[in-house]
Protein backbone atom coordinates (compact mmCIF):
# COMPACT_ATOMS: atom_id res chain seq x y z
CA UNK A 1 0.00 0.00 0.00
CA UNK A 2 1.03 3.70 -0.51
CA UNK A 3 2.34 5.41 2.16
CA UNK A 4 -0.51 7.13 3.71
CA UNK A 5 0.10 9.89 7.35
CA UNK A 6 -2.22 8.89 10.18
CA UNK A 7 -4.11 11.55 11.00
CA UNK A 8 -6.14 12.14 14.33
CA UNK A 9 -7.16 8.86 16.22
CA UNK A 10 -10.86 9.01 17.36
CA UNK A 11 -13.47 6.75 18.55
CA UNK A 12 -14.29 4.82 15.78
CA UNK A 13 -10.25 3.69 15.10
CA UNK A 14 -9.96 2.84 19.10
CA UNK A 15 -13.07 0.28 18.17
CA UNK A 16 -11.28 -0.89 15.11
CA UNK A 17 -7.90 -1.36 16.99
CA UNK A 18 -9.64 -3.33 19.28
CA UNK A 19 -11.17 -5.38 16.82
CA UNK A 20 -7.50 -6.33 15.39
CA UNK A 21 -5.90 -7.14 18.88
CA UNK A 22 -8.61 -9.65 19.61
CA UNK A 23 -8.18 -11.09 16.29
CA UNK A 24 -4.69 -11.66 16.62
CA UNK A 25 -4.69 -13.16 20.26
CA UNK A 26 -7.24 -15.25 19.49
CA UNK A 27 -5.06 -16.60 16.00
CA UNK A 28 -7.75 -15.53 13.55
CA UNK A 29 -11.70 -13.80 12.42
CA UNK A 30 -13.40 -16.99 12.87
CA UNK A 31 -11.63 -17.61 16.49
CA UNK A 32 -12.35 -14.09 17.35
CA UNK A 33 -15.99 -14.19 17.08
CA UNK A 34 -16.92 -15.74 20.28
CA UNK A 35 -14.17 -12.68 22.15
CA UNK A 36 -16.05 -9.86 20.24
CA UNK A 37 -20.08 -11.18 20.09
CA UNK A 38 -19.48 -9.78 16.33
CA UNK A 39 -20.14 -12.68 12.87
CA UNK A 40 -17.10 -13.54 10.73
CA UNK A 41 -17.97 -10.80 8.39
CA UNK A 42 -18.07 -7.88 10.34
CA UNK A 43 -15.09 -9.11 11.67
CA UNK A 44 -13.44 -8.70 8.05
CA UNK A 45 -15.20 -5.32 7.31
CA UNK A 46 -13.38 -3.93 10.66
CA UNK A 47 -10.37 -5.25 9.40
CA UNK A 48 -10.28 -3.82 6.04
CA UNK A 49 -11.65 -0.89 7.46
CA UNK A 50 -8.31 -0.82 9.54
CA UNK A 51 -6.10 -1.53 7.19
CA UNK A 52 -7.56 1.44 4.63
CA UNK A 53 -7.35 3.77 7.49
CA UNK A 54 -3.19 2.70 8.26
CA UNK A 55 -2.49 2.46 4.63
CA UNK A 56 -1.17 -0.49 5.80
CA UNK A 57 -1.70 -4.77 5.34
CA UNK A 58 -1.71 -6.10 8.42
CA UNK A 59 -1.90 -9.87 8.25
CA UNK A 60 -2.73 -12.35 5.53
CA UNK A 61 -6.15 -14.45 5.40
CA UNK A 62 -7.01 -17.26 3.30
CA UNK A 63 -6.74 -21.48 2.86
CA UNK A 64 -3.26 -20.80 4.55
CA UNK A 65 -4.92 -19.34 7.35
CA UNK A 66 -4.60 -16.22 9.59
CA UNK A 67 -0.79 -14.69 9.90
CA UNK A 68 0.27 -11.38 10.64
CA UNK A 69 2.46 -9.44 8.27
CA UNK A 70 5.56 -7.88 9.23
CA UNK A 71 3.37 -4.38 9.87
CA UNK A 72 0.93 -6.25 11.53
CA UNK A 73 3.40 -7.22 13.78
CA UNK A 74 4.63 -3.79 14.49
CA UNK A 75 0.76 -2.72 14.41
CA UNK A 76 0.06 -4.94 17.04
CA UNK A 77 2.44 -4.17 19.40
CA UNK A 78 1.78 -0.31 19.24
CA UNK A 79 -1.85 -1.40 19.54
CA UNK A 80 -0.98 -2.89 23.13
CA UNK A 81 0.70 0.38 24.05
CA UNK A 82 -2.22 2.66 23.11
CA UNK A 83 -5.13 0.38 24.70
CA UNK A 84 -3.14 -0.24 27.88
CA UNK A 85 -2.35 3.77 27.78
CA UNK A 86 -5.97 4.22 27.34
CA UNK A 87 -6.54 1.33 30.38
CA UNK A 88 -3.89 3.29 32.66
CA UNK A 89 -5.79 6.66 32.19
CA UNK A 90 -9.17 5.29 32.90
CA UNK A 91 -7.71 3.72 36.08
CA UNK A 92 -6.36 6.83 37.33
CA UNK A 93 -8.90 9.04 36.80
CA UNK A 94 -11.35 6.65 38.45
CA UNK A 95 -8.81 7.16 41.70
CA UNK A 96 -8.81 10.56 41.29
CA UNK A 97 -12.85 10.02 41.85
CA UNK A 98 -12.07 7.72 44.85
CA UNK A 99 -9.46 10.12 46.61
CA UNK A 100 -10.22 13.00 47.96
CA UNK A 101 -7.46 15.22 48.14
CA UNK A 102 -6.69 19.61 48.29
CA UNK A 103 -7.62 21.83 50.85
CA UNK A 104 -10.32 23.23 52.71
CA UNK A 105 -10.04 27.13 54.06
CA UNK A 106 -13.14 28.23 56.47
CA UNK A 107 -13.59 31.04 58.16
CA UNK A 108 -15.40 30.67 61.16
CA UNK A 109 -16.97 33.37 63.53
CA UNK A 110 -15.58 33.39 67.42
CA UNK A 111 -16.95 30.81 69.90
CA UNK A 112 -19.51 28.90 67.86
CA UNK A 113 -17.32 25.19 68.94
CA UNK A 114 -19.48 25.46 72.28
CA UNK A 115 -22.21 25.66 70.10
CA UNK A 116 -24.74 22.30 71.06
CA UNK A 117 -25.37 21.85 67.20
CA UNK A 118 -21.79 20.65 66.39
CA UNK A 119 -22.70 20.15 62.61
CA UNK A 120 -19.45 22.08 61.83
CA UNK A 121 -17.16 19.96 63.67
CA UNK A 122 -19.71 16.69 62.32
CA UNK A 123 -19.07 17.94 58.91
CA UNK A 124 -15.32 18.59 59.01
CA UNK A 125 -15.19 14.67 60.68
CA UNK A 126 -16.87 13.76 57.88
CA UNK A 127 -14.50 15.25 55.24
CA UNK A 128 -11.50 13.97 56.56
CA UNK A 129 -13.33 10.27 56.68
CA UNK A 130 -13.92 10.58 52.86
CA UNK A 131 -10.17 12.12 52.37
CA UNK A 132 -7.57 11.68 54.21
CA UNK A 133 -5.20 13.67 52.54
CA UNK A 134 -7.63 16.77 52.61
CA UNK A 135 -6.06 19.33 54.61
CA UNK A 136 -8.34 21.82 56.59
CA UNK A 137 -7.36 25.19 57.81
CA UNK A 138 -9.61 27.44 60.51
CA UNK A 139 -9.44 30.82 60.46
CA UNK A 140 -11.27 32.72 63.18
CA UNK A 141 -12.48 36.33 61.98
CA UNK A 142 -15.10 39.03 62.52
CA UNK A 143 -17.56 38.42 59.61
CA UNK A 144 -16.76 41.29 57.57
CA UNK A 145 -13.44 39.60 57.13
CA UNK A 146 -14.94 36.58 56.72
CA UNK A 147 -17.07 37.75 53.88
CA UNK A 148 -14.30 39.25 52.31
CA UNK A 149 -12.13 36.31 52.50
CA UNK A 150 -14.80 34.40 50.89
CA UNK A 151 -15.11 37.36 48.08
CA UNK A 152 -11.62 37.32 47.32
CA UNK A 153 -10.92 33.67 47.07
CA UNK A 154 -8.53 33.07 50.65
CA UNK A 155 -11.32 31.64 52.01
CA UNK A 156 -13.57 28.67 50.65
CA UNK A 157 -16.16 29.00 52.79
CA UNK A 158 -17.29 30.75 55.47
CA UNK A 159 -19.58 30.35 58.82
CA UNK A 160 -21.12 33.98 60.01
CA UNK A 161 -24.18 35.59 61.14
CA UNK A 162 -26.72 36.86 58.49
CA UNK A 163 -27.47 39.97 59.56
CA UNK A 164 -27.82 41.47 56.15
CA UNK A 165 -27.86 40.42 52.56
CA UNK A 166 -24.26 39.56 51.15
CA UNK A 167 -23.91 40.66 47.58
CA UNK A 168 -22.19 38.03 45.25
CA UNK A 169 -22.43 35.79 48.46
CA UNK A 170 -24.79 32.23 48.35
CA UNK A 171 -25.65 31.80 51.99
CA UNK A 172 -27.03 28.28 53.03
CA UNK A 173 -28.74 28.17 56.93
CA UNK A 174 -27.21 26.58 59.19
CA UNK A 175 -28.89 27.03 62.82
CA UNK A 176 -29.97 29.85 65.00
CA UNK A 177 -28.32 30.62 68.15
CA UNK A 178 -30.28 32.33 71.12
CA UNK A 179 -28.94 35.50 73.02
CA UNK A 180 -29.72 36.63 76.92
CA UNK A 181 -29.36 39.13 78.53
CA UNK A 182 -26.39 38.44 81.24
CA UNK A 183 -25.08 39.83 84.66
CA UNK A 184 -21.88 38.06 86.89
CA UNK A 185 -22.30 36.81 90.51
CA UNK A 186 -20.50 40.50 91.71
CA UNK A 187 -23.10 42.66 90.14
CA UNK A 188 -25.55 44.15 91.87
CA UNK A 189 -28.27 42.55 89.76
CA UNK A 190 -27.15 39.12 90.65
CA UNK A 191 -29.27 39.46 93.43
CA UNK A 192 -32.83 38.16 92.16
CA UNK A 193 -34.24 41.03 95.32
CA UNK A 194 -32.09 43.95 94.82
CA UNK A 195 -34.82 46.07 93.07
CA UNK A 196 -32.23 47.51 90.73
CA UNK A 197 -33.61 48.37 86.99
CA UNK A 198 -31.26 46.57 84.76
CA UNK A 199 -31.96 49.12 82.12
CA UNK A 200 -30.55 51.56 84.21
CA UNK A 201 -26.94 50.40 84.68
CA UNK A 202 -23.96 50.11 82.16
CA UNK A 203 -23.84 48.05 79.78
CA UNK A 204 -21.26 46.15 77.07
CA UNK A 205 -22.30 46.68 73.30
CA UNK A 206 -21.39 44.52 70.34
CA UNK A 207 -19.01 46.77 68.27
CA UNK A 208 -19.87 44.85 64.85
CA UNK A 209 -22.96 44.73 62.82
CA UNK A 210 -25.74 42.70 64.15
CA UNK A 211 -29.44 41.70 63.05
CA UNK A 212 -32.65 43.71 63.90
CA UNK A 213 -33.58 41.21 66.89
CA UNK A 214 -30.44 42.31 68.28
CA UNK A 215 -30.19 46.14 68.11
CA UNK A 216 -33.99 46.47 69.53
CA UNK A 217 -32.73 44.88 72.24
CA UNK A 218 -29.44 46.76 72.80
CA UNK A 219 -31.24 49.76 72.09
CA UNK A 220 -32.88 49.45 75.68
CA UNK A 221 -28.83 49.36 77.28
CA UNK A 222 -26.77 51.91 78.63
CA UNK A 223 -24.04 51.81 76.27
CA UNK A 224 -21.05 52.45 78.43
CA UNK A 225 -18.56 49.81 76.84
CA UNK A 226 -17.91 47.91 73.41
CA UNK A 227 -16.33 44.41 72.39
CA UNK A 228 -15.13 43.72 68.84
CA UNK A 229 -16.76 39.86 69.45
CA UNK A 230 -19.02 37.74 72.07
CA UNK A 231 -15.74 36.64 73.90
CA UNK A 232 -14.78 40.16 74.71
CA UNK A 233 -17.93 40.58 75.76
CA UNK A 234 -18.08 37.91 78.06
CA UNK A 235 -14.86 39.30 79.14
CA UNK A 236 -16.91 42.72 80.11
CA UNK A 237 -19.85 40.98 81.94
CA UNK A 238 -17.34 39.00 84.05
CA UNK A 239 -15.61 41.61 85.38
CA UNK A 240 -19.35 42.41 87.30
CA UNK A 241 -19.32 46.27 86.53
CA UNK A 242 -21.21 45.48 83.01
CA UNK A 243 -24.31 44.03 81.72
CA UNK A 244 -24.39 42.37 78.61
CA UNK A 245 -25.85 39.89 75.93
CA UNK A 246 -24.24 36.29 75.31
CA UNK A 247 -25.29 33.66 73.75
CA UNK A 248 -26.85 31.04 75.57
CA UNK A 249 -24.37 27.96 74.62
CA UNK A 250 -21.14 30.66 75.81
CA UNK A 251 -22.66 31.41 78.74
CA UNK A 252 -23.44 28.08 79.71
CA UNK A 253 -20.28 26.81 81.71
CA UNK A 254 -20.28 29.90 83.97
CA UNK A 255 -23.74 29.73 84.70
CA UNK A 256 -23.55 26.33 85.46
CA UNK A 257 -20.69 27.48 87.70
CA UNK A 258 -22.61 29.96 89.16
CA UNK A 259 -20.62 32.86 87.98
CA UNK A 260 -23.50 34.32 85.34
CA UNK A 261 -27.40 34.95 85.57
CA UNK A 262 -29.49 35.15 83.02
CA UNK A 263 -31.63 38.73 84.10
CA UNK A 264 -34.15 41.12 82.10
CA UNK A 265 -37.85 40.17 81.23
CA UNK A 266 -38.75 37.91 78.57
CA UNK A 267 -37.78 40.29 75.95
CA UNK A 268 -34.26 40.18 76.47
CA UNK A 269 -33.32 37.44 74.19
CA UNK A 270 -32.99 37.12 70.14
CA UNK A 271 -32.36 34.53 67.93
CA UNK A 272 -29.26 35.12 65.60
CA UNK A 273 -29.54 33.13 62.46
CA UNK A 274 -26.05 31.83 61.43
CA UNK A 275 -25.36 30.58 57.78
CA UNK A 276 -22.60 29.33 55.57
CA UNK A 277 -21.54 31.61 52.86
CA UNK A 278 -19.48 30.34 49.29
CA UNK A 279 -18.78 32.66 46.29
CA UNK A 280 -21.66 32.66 43.90
CA UNK A 281 -19.86 32.46 41.01
CA UNK A 282 -17.25 29.86 41.97
CA UNK A 283 -15.14 27.24 40.08
CA UNK A 284 -15.89 23.28 41.01
CA UNK A 285 -14.13 22.35 43.84
CA UNK A 286 -14.26 18.72 44.75
CA UNK A 287 -13.29 19.39 48.77
CA UNK A 288 -15.65 22.02 49.00
CA UNK A 289 -18.57 20.41 47.22
CA UNK A 290 -18.15 17.32 49.58
CA UNK A 291 -17.76 19.60 52.41
CA UNK A 292 -21.15 21.16 51.26
CA UNK A 293 -22.97 17.71 50.82
CA UNK A 294 -21.54 15.94 54.25
CA UNK A 295 -22.79 19.43 55.96
CA UNK A 296 -26.15 19.67 54.50
CA UNK A 297 -26.91 16.05 55.98
CA UNK A 298 -24.83 16.40 59.20
CA UNK A 299 -27.05 15.52 62.31
CA UNK A 300 -26.67 17.11 65.71
CA UNK A 301 -24.92 15.53 68.12
CA UNK A 302 -27.43 13.68 71.14
CA UNK A 303 -27.57 15.37 74.14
Amino acid sequence: MADKALGRIGDFDIRLIRVFKAVVECGGFTAAEPELGISRSAISLHMNDLETRLGLCLCQRGRGGFALTEEGRQVYHAAQTLLASLETFRNDVTTLHRTLRGELNIGITDNLVTFPEMRITHALAALKDRGDEVRIHIHMDPPDVIAQGVLDGRLHVGVVPRVHRLANLDTRPLYDERSRLYCADTHPLFDAGSGIDWRQVDAVVPGYPIGEAARACHDRLIPAATASDREGAAFLVLTGRYIGYLPEHLAAPWVAGGRLRAIGDEHCQFDTPFVIIVRRERRPDRVLDTFLDVLATAEAPSR
